[in-house]
């Protein structure tokens, strides 16, 4: 969502243009400027303050904590002649079209590109970002071999030719995996850590906070898998007012998240539905007890398989068992990404900023040779453009890759389970939108 947030009539007004022309996306933020951002800051992608840069700057510093989290921040001067980038990735994008709404100059910054091609696959993964993404992105920006480790095949928005697994004598080195590199050179090393892994614990009445805890940390000791990559911890209904285990997911959520303090989810299943999933070394002992025959393999894949929605997992570490707790790890296997992607049949400058932003994320456009024209000038340069329909889409999108495909009216229904890609559907705007869109 992007804010608009505007002190003065005529402010008002050139919002309620913009909002109108970007639809469901913006939302013009009523109220006084310095208490509205501060309260929907966290929830917004874009800002775009009617306001000089002097008193732009003085509103948001307070609330900017990082390049890669922060919303961009354009601002718009008094007579509306200049659209201006002050803060946040996708700055130069929004300023674009702003500029187009408002037939105004955007004020562009020259080193936006530096961390552009990382800052789309960080949010592609929704992953944690372990080393210095800066410096490795100012290799890529400057043509250097980066090398790309990527395991699990995850789907990658579009990167230069320069970032390759067979990169010849990288300097620096993409890693993107759940679990923690072996021999590696740490200072030239970016790791991605994407959040895949589902914990399944079952735990007797008297296991302590300590125990599940150390149990859980045999994960990582003997199969290397990074913490940070822990999306929830799961288990048994019976167990869900367990002190022990309430207490070692906090602070498991404490010390593994990026910020400290994100209480990881836990997640609880009945004992049938547990014993329903197929599992392989199930406990006649424990079912008797319990009334499922497994609770920590079966409750991460359990909610693995509810996640994944229709996707692959897997059970990558069977049962572990100390003396009182029993724990499991299920993956959440990468699958390719589709985004059909609406660019309506009206002027470009009606296209909404979310449209934009897949088209720019995806490795792969495809549409008719007519409409890849109009939006090309949207795409990563380092994109690949085919002339096709959405079924060619999906068979390229199959294969692992970030696509979208791009069309201009109605387009067939992606059944997305049988083409077993992750389908984000972006409706184009009409050409008959004028006015504000509710």
């Amino acid at each position: 969502m992007i804010g608009l947030f505007a002190p003065t009539h005529t402010g008002r007004r050139r919002a309620s243009e913009l909002a109108a022309r970007f639809g469901a996306d913006a939302l013009v933020v009523e109220g006084p400027v310095g208490p509205s951002l501060r309260r929907v800051w966290d929830r917004l992608s874009g800002v775009v303050l009617f306001l000089g840069t002097g008193s732009a700057v003085r509103s948001v510093a307070p609330l900017l904590t990082g390049e890669r989290t922060d919303p961009a921040v354009v601002c718009v001067d008094a007579d509306g002649r200049f659209a201006v980038v002050l803060s946040g990735a996708g700055g130069n994008a929004l300023a674009l079209q702003v500029a187009d709404v408002l037939d105004a100059v955007a004020v562009t910054v020259e080193q936006e590109h530096v961390t552009g091609p990382l800052d789309e696959l960080v949010d592609a993964l929704d992953a944690t970002v372990d080393g210095d993404v800066t410096e490795c992105s100012a290799a890529v920006a400057d043509g250097e071999p980066v090398g790309l480790s990527n395991p699990h095949g995850f789907p990658l928005p579009a990167l230069p030719d320069t970032v390759s697994p067979d990169a010849a004598s990288p300097q620096w080195t993409i890693a993107l995996d759940d679990r923690r590199p072996a021999d590696a050179d740490r200072a030239r090393l970016l790791w991605l850590v994407p959040r895949t892994l589902i914990v399944g614990v079952g735990a007797s009445r008297e296991a302590s906070r300590t125990e599940i805890v150390e149990a859980v940390a045999l994960l990582e000791r003997e199969y290397s898998l990074d913490p940070r990559a822990v999306r929830a911890i799961a288990t048994v209904a019976r167990a869900e007012d367990h002190p022990g285990l309430a207490e070692a997911v906090q602070d498991l959520g404490f010390w593994h998240s990026e910020e400290g303090g994100d209480e990881l989810p836990l997640r609880v299943f009945p004992a049938d539905v547990l014993d329903r999933v197929d599992v392989p070394s199930p406990s006649g002992a424990v079912r008797d007890r319990v009334g499922t025959g497994s609770v920590a393999e079966a409750a991460a894949l359990a909610a693995a398989t509810e996640d994944a929605a229709g996707g692959p997992v897997d059970l990558v570490v069977p049962k572990l068992t100390s003396r009182r707790v029993t724990v499991a790890a299920a993956r959440l296997r990468p699958r390719g990404r589709l985004a059909v992607v609406g660019v309506g049949p009206g002027p470009d400058d009606l296209r909404t900023p979310r449209a934009d932003a897949e088209l720019r994320r995806a490795a792969v456009v495809v549409g008719s040779r007519a409409v890849l024209d109009r939006v090309g000038r949207v795409l990563s340069p380092d994109a690949r453009t085919e002339v096709g329909v959405v079924a060619d889409a999906v068979d390229v999108a199959a294969s692992g890759r970030a696509v979208a495909f791009a069309h201009t009216g109605e387009v067939e229904q992606v059944d997305a389970e049988r083409a077993a890609v992750e389908v984000v559907v972006v409706p184009g705007v009409s050409r008959g939108v004028t006015g504000p869109v509710d």
